[in-house]
């Protein structure tokens, strides 16, 4: 929960990529129409929460906005071995170093512990912490792409009502390099519109790479 981009990068060679946003584009441009009542869910989440929004701690911003959102998407497959989990931890060793924490949440394969992670979302509220949630959510998709054999793997942090998504490549060994989007304010019923589209993304891919096998 302490690891800064410092750090990354005086263990693996990991570069931001500022130039690409495209991309994006597949995730993003997913065709999916919020219908009605999902747009009053939506519209609703913002009422209940944005006159205060600013002033909670974590777990306030956790049990009222993202955890209701999250239940919205629904992640649970359990037919198929597949969940969300919240405070799951996370080991990655090397002969080098160790990546060993708490990850806020992530959907997964597994039903008593994740597996195979899909997706993660590392969240921190503006101006209680000092610390950076992109190099956190950073050093666990390396973690999540090292230990699943994976080339890429995708995630979102989350600030206060700023959410910002995240796709990390691994070029070679121990080299890698990441896109951030710009950021979507959750206050914004458009913002939030395109948030929930993309979280449906996620569970789409996660669905056709079920069928593929």
């Amino acid at each position: 929960s302490s690891i800064t981009l410092e750090e990354i990068t005086s263990l693996v060679d990991i570069k931001r990529e500022y130039l690409n946003d495209d991309i994006f584009n597949d995730w993003f441009d997913f065709e999916y129409s919020v219908d009605k009542s999902e747009e009053e869910f939506l519209q609703a989440l913002i009422d209940k929460n944005m006159p205060i929004i600013t002033l909670y701690h974590e777990e306030d911003l956790k049990g009222n906005f993202i955890v209701p959102l999250i239940n919205q998407i629904d992640f649970f497959m359990l037919k198929d071995k597949i969940r969300n989990f919240y405070h799951e931890t996370l080991l990655y060793k090397t002969e080098r170093f160790i990546f060993n924490g708490k990850a806020d949440f992530i959907v997964s394969k597994g039903i008593r512990t994740a597996t195979n992670p899909y997706f993660f979302l590392q969240e921190f509220k503006k101006g209680v912490r000092s610390t950076d949630p992109e190099p956190q959510l950073l050093a666990e998709l390396i973690s999540a792409i090292e230990l699943n054999n994976e080339l890429s793997m995708r995630g979102a942090y989350i600030v206060g009502e700023n959410w910002n998504f995240v796709i990390l490549e691994k070029l070679g060994k121990d080299k890698y390099q990441y896109f951030v989007s710009r950021t979507f304010n959750c206050t914004n019923i458009e913002d939030l519109k395109g948030i929930y589209k993309n979280l449906m993304f996620v569970k789409n891919e996660i669905i056709k790479s079920i069928i593929k096998k």
